[in-house]
């Protein structure tokens, strides 16, 4: 689950940043209040990746995506990528847990 789930926490680094270029060019936002946010938005992404397996770190993953999700009102292609983003992140959560049994499976049935 863990590199599934990074990988999609990842990919959202490089999106948040897009999404702060093009958020640069509304006039209402300043440019230090986009990069604050999403700095800070990234760095959670990048920290999350080593917190995933840890108790509440997908409840955290889901509340990232809800803040993608979100940042749409500020730039509106977000609320497309943000539920893209969330169907990225159910399906590693659910195919990486179902990875890690079909592991564990197959360790125990190694080890017999």
């Amino acid at each position: 689950m863990r590199t599934l789930c990074a990988s999609t926490l990842i990919s959202e680094v490089f999106v948040i940043g897009f999404a702060g270029l093009v958020a640069m060019k509304d006039p209402d936002l300043s440019v230090t209040m986009v990069w604050t946010v999403c700095g800070i938005a990234m760095f959670l992404c990048v920290a999350l990746c080593g917190m995933i397996t840890r108790p509440g770190g997908v409840a955290l993953g889901w509340a990232l995506q809800l803040a993608l999700f979100a940042s749409g009102f500020f730039v509106p292609t977000m609320f497309f990528l943000g539920v893209l983003f969330a169907v990225l992140w159910w399906a590693s959560v659910h195919y990486g847990r179902k990875i890690d049994e079909a592991k564990a499976r197959f360790a125990a049935h190694q080890s017999a």
